[in-house]
């Protein structure tokens, strides 16, 4: 028998020719692979064959990938329990997602939760069984002819030369059609136990499934869009072991504490009127409080770090976003527009091209570069009902939008400076666990291929001067610009993107606009679009999840409150409260009729920093009792002691002016 030489992870091997990549594994000793990644970085089964010469290597279980290939086959799984328990049902999609997997039926019920136990018991019987994931190729109209039962398989069939989401495309590729069919039992005994369109990669049998749950069903439109039928969806997540299934669900145990939407109702801290509408938040007073101060500590940094505050009004007319491009590139985020005065507004889904016009407004000298312009802009988004959640995805938010014009030689130093703003102001709140994606050219994009390079290079060079970590997110860039995506770790480990910067050389050149060089020429400014906090919305989403509602003394809305033994106490208790004040404290007086130890429990459930007590003993001595929100509790201090501690611990991070009479501190 005829050899092949192969690289397997590195490793030079040698291997007879016809050889699986199961059996390359075996023979290379590679342990915990489900499937391979060839030098083109194609993802293949390991029932694939590789040839002489190529270089593949494995996937492991544990990577983002090898989870993602075990959620795609148990949403295959699940489809099959769920078609042997209600033979009727139509398949839509089935695609793997972050941490976990779904697919949607067409039923004629809604799904109950004794179904889905069901369906969970049937599945566990598929992954005992151990059926093989066996792939094959078939034309258009062999895979028409199979599934000609499958409505929505015929529909996406007819969709493969384009026009499919991302998930959709995990039925078909966009290329070859692949069925992939489960078998029962070997040799003589194999039988087709179920079959599916998807261009895989999959595990080779059911049995390398290690760990799944189902956790929920919930109503979806097919293809996303409302005006088709609702479908009938079922999430699951499946890990690479038991033991990462259980830590995924102590988190999911732990979001669920943290919810920011429970916290915002349990707190009084905002809602989401139905009389409104969907997505569009009101803020409560202390809600309302908490959005002041981080946006005026935001606004005392940037106006230090030489930002000029800008207001730029709420819509505006499709001529503007005509020549921004948005209508070209981005109108199905947008609302829908209005008629008034002969002309047409639409509400603004972006800052950007007002604070263009700020900048055009008078003519530029390289003197005044860079120009960096800030604002609370609030935008507006039609999001799908279906994707949105609570503050983190709403249709209408306060981007904290800043755009910094420059020459092309201070772009260097600008993008360096702006990111070392950006951490530094992310840890004034915080964060400090960062990472960060840069995203690179789009398939569908404006601009020249060498302005695109230009830009990125700039970025990269920013992220690698500041010392910040990164992976090369290729194709999700912008449109009209590469950008700079930083994320950040919350308490409980779960990744959220948070601040953007973007070197878009395409708006500058749609709006025409100049600056005159030191040698008199007219030139081209290059643009930075940046959002810190993305919005003060989801910003304020993360922090309340974050620290479980217990926000940072300096934040919390009602600082200090308190809590007399006695009516007559009270007295004693406001001397206090009024040095406090004086100082900048937010502090509050309980002088209800509750008994005392329901007064602390009630403050303590209102994440409360502080709380001051007093009875006779302690009027008498001249202190006062500190407890904490986390139930700890100091007896017999000063006064003058307690003052300096609490006045210490709820000071701006960077001891920022504020003005005397505003409360900030």
């Amino acid at each position: 028998m005829s050899e092949i030489r192969l690289t397997v992870d590195r490793i030079p091997i040698v291997v007879p020719e016809g050889s699986t990549t199961g059996q390359v594994f075996g023979a290379a000793g590679v342990k915990g692979g489900v499937a391979v990644r060839t030098e083109a970085g194609a993802m293949k089964d390991l029932t694939y064959k590789p040839e002489d010469g190529d270089v593949i290597e494995s996937i492991a279980a544990d990577s983002d990938d090898g989870r993602a290939i075990i959620r795609h086959s148990t949403a295959h799984v699940m489809a099959q329990a769920v078609q042997d328990l209600f033979p009727e049902a139509k398949l839509g999609i089935g695609p793997p997602i972050t941490n976990g997997f779904y697919y949607d039926f067409d039923v004629e019920r809604p799904f109950t939760p004794e179904d889905v136990v069901a369906i969970e018991k049937r599945m566990k019987v598929i992954l005992k069984e151990k059926q093989r994931f066996s792939r094959r190729v078939v034309t258009d109209e062999q895979a028409r002819t199979e599934l000609a039962g499958e409505p929505y398989k015929l529909e996406l069939i007819g969709l493969k030369g384009g026009g499919m989401t991302a998930d959709e495309a995990v039925e078909t590729g966009g290329g070859e059609l692949t069925i992939y069919d489960n078998l029962r039992g070997r040799g003589d005994a194999t039988e087709l136990a179920w079959k599916d369109l998807c261009r895989g990669p999959h595990v080779p049998h059911t049995g390398h499934i290690p760990a799944f749950k189902l956790m929920r069903t919930a109503a979806a439109y097919w293809r996303g869009d409302e005006h088709n039928k609702q479908l009938q969806r079922i999430y699951g997540t499946a890990w690479e072991s038991k033991d990462a299934l259980d830590a995924h669900l102590h988190q999911l145990e732990e979001a669920e504490k943290r919810d920011h939407r429970r916290l915002g109702t349990d707190l009084d801290l905002f809602s989401f009127p139905s009389e409104i509408g969907a997505g569009l938040a009101i803020w409560h007073p202390k809600g309302g409080l908490v959005r002041r101060i981080m946006e005026e500590y935001s606004r005392v940094r940037h106006e230090k770090a030489g930002y000029s505050f800008v207001t730029t009004p709420h819509l505006a007319k499709e001529t503007l976003f005509q020549t921004s491009g948005h209508l070209q590139w981005y109108s199905d985020g947008m609302y829908p527009p209005m008629q008034m005065d002969g002309a047409t507004y639409y509400p603004k889904p972006m800052n950007c091209p007002m604070h263009i016009l700020i900048y055009k407004a008078r003519g530029k000298s390289y003197r005044d570069l860079p120009q960096r312009l800030f604002e609370f802009g609030t935008v507006y988004r039609f999001e799908k009902s279906g994707v949105l959640h609570g503050l983190t995805r709403i249709r209408g938010f306060t981007q904290d939008d800043s755009h910094i014009f420059c020459t092309p030689e201070q772009l260097n130093d600008e993008l360096v400076t702006l990111l070392d703003f950006v951490l530094s102001l992310l840890r004034d709140f915080g964060l400090t666990d960062f990472e960060a994606e840069l995203a690179t050219r789009p398939v569908k994009y404006v601009g020249e291929i060498e302005e695109w390079d230009t830009a990125t290079a700039a970025l990269q060079q920013a992220l690698e001067k500041v010392g910040l970590s990164y992976v090369v997110a290729e194709g999700e860039g912008a449109f009209y610009a590469p950008k700079i995506d930083v994320h950040v770790r919350d308490a409980i480990g779960r990744r959220w993107q948070m601040s953007t910067l973007q070197v878009d050389l395409q708006l500058p050149a749609r709006f025409d606009i100049e600056y005159q060089a030191s040698d008199g020429t007219r030139k081209r400014p290059y643009m930075i679009h940046r959002a810190l906090f993305g919005s003060i919305e989801r910003f304020f989403a993360i922090l309340l999840e974050h620290y479980a509602g217990a926000l940072p003394p300096w934040l919390s809305p009602v600082q200090v409150v308190g809590i007399p033994i006695a009516e007559r106490h009270v007295e004693y208790l406001e001397d206090i409260a009024a040095r406090l004040r004086a100082a900048g404290a937010r502090v509050e007086i309980d002088d209800s009729d509750e008994r005392m130890q329901k007064k602390v429990a009630k403050h303590q459930s209102a994440k409360v920093p502080f709380m001051l007590l007093a009875g006779d003993k302690d009027i008498e001595a001249g202190v006062v009792s500190l407890r904490l929100r986390d139930n700890s509790e100091r007896r017999g201090l000063s006064v003058d002691e307690v003052v300096r501690e609490i006045l210490g611990a709820i000071a701006l991070p960077d001891n920022a002016p504020v003005h005397a009479e505003d409360p900030v501190r």
